[in-house]
């Protein structure tokens, strides 16, 4: 169990560094693009400016589509936090939570480290042939610290003990298990249930600054529509910003609560089949032949 728990933070971890690493490369290739600079495909550096390797003839010749590219490039990502006010910055806190512990819980939750296919067959043949005993068994569970192998040792521990208890003690292991799988998904809907009501806040005090603009114009000569218009915009992309964090946190924890619930009814029926196999009214039915299998083993 001490393995899982460190294991989960050594997800969490290399998941973290990887989005440091996304958001570092991003903030370069933003940098570069706003300078007037193009990256290197081979590289990765700034190659030539894009008014050097452009000629007169082809600046004549593509004005009107440049004109156009400027006008869908002018609101860059920085422009857009800058203009959706002071709720963007815990908005964009959120988002970096989210894609942290999706990375983790993606790790985390693979098949192959919950249930590892080698061992789980491998186990249930040698309990099935009567290779095993109760030591031996708990060892290999020891050695493999997976969560199906931790329920497993929960009912060897009980070795030849009633069914019910044997099953007993399956479950509630299975319960410990189910725990830990989820673990970090409450955050993740977290994320998905704060981020909207963020972008409404940030609605509702842009519409105030758009009517406070409103009062204020009659007693100024400003213009009128860009002031209206400024609270407006605010309030329009805190709502897009948080609905776009919100939205893939509600598919990922949808996503992920449901291989949790995949995972949980494999372990519990792998449970069943070793309690089938070592409990004592099984023991007491097996033939003398597998019965001396065992204390040879012993």
């Amino acid at each position: 169990m001490t393995l899982l728990y460190r294991n989960s933070g050594l997800n969490l971890l290399i998941a973290f560094f990887v989005c440091i690493l996304i958001v570092t490369q991003t903030g370069s290739a933003l940098t570069i693009q706003e300078s007037g600079w193009e990256t290197n495909p081979e590289t990765g550096q700034p190659a030539q400016s894009f008014s050097d390797s452009v000629t007169p003839e082809a600046t004549d010749s593509s004005e009107t589509s440049g004109k156009e590219n400027s006008v869908l490039a002018a609101r860059r990502i920085l422009d857009i936090i800058r203009n959706g006010g002071p709720l963007m910055i815990p908005i964009g806190i959120c988002s970096f939570i989210l894609v942290v512990f999706i990375f983790e819980r993606f790790i985390s939750l693979r098949k192959s480290r919950i249930i590892p296919a080698p061992f789980t067959n491998k186990f249930l043949e040698q309990l099935r042939e009567g290779e095993l005993n109760q030591s031996g068994a708990e060892t290999i569970c020891e050695r493999n610290q997976s969560a199906m192998a931790e329920v497993f040792k929960a009912g060897v521990m009980r070795w030849g003990r009633p069914a019910v208890e044997i099953e007993q003690a399956v479950l509630d292991e299975g319960e410990r298990t189910s725990y830990r799988l989820r673990k970090y998904l409450k955050l993740i809907n977290g994320v998905a249930t704060v981020c909207p009501l963020l972008g409404l806040l940030g609605t509702v005090l842009g519409m105030i600054q758009a009517f406070d603009s409103i009062a204020f114009v009659g007693n100024s000569s400003g213009d009128p529509k860009a002031m209206i218009a400024t609270g407006i915009s605010q309030a329009l992309l805190t709502t897009a910003a948080g609905l776009s964090v919100a939205i893939p946190a509600l598919i990922a924890y949808m996503v992920f609560s449901s291989r949790v619930d995949k995972h949980v009814m494999e372990i519990d029926s792998l449970g069943m089949k070793v309690v089938n196999l070592i409990s004592a009214e099984t023991l007491d039915t097996k033939p003398a032949t597998t019965r001396s299998k065992n204390k040879k083993a012993a």
